[in-house]
């Protein structure tokens, strides 16, 4: 099984998150792509850009940060985090 927590931080707290979970016979990296889809659809968001530190960090922690640069529009938070919590 493989699942995704999805955060929403503001000035350090936690104000949203969500676990995703997909059991179907994906590739990791869809995965990943369809569970930020959906938290992205149940968050009410634009999807992130994938910046190089981005992908850098999630490569290296399972974790990654999507601040204001990584969306089109304005975001009211600081940041969204995603994290592997299973595979």
């Amino acid at each position: 099984m493989f699942r995704l927590w999805g955060k929403i931080f503001k000035d350090n707290h936690l104000i949203k998150d969500t676990v995703i979970e997909n059991n179907t016979d994906d590739t990791r990296t869809k995965k990943i792509f369809n569970a930020l889809d959906a938290i992205c659809y149940e968050f009410d968001l634009g999807k992130p850009i994938w910046l190089d530190v981005t992908i850098a960090d999630f490569k290296k922690h399972a974790k990654a940060r999507f601040t204001q640069d990584a969306f089109v529009e304005t975001i009211d938070f600081d940041f969204l985090e995603i994290q592997v919590i299973e595979e």
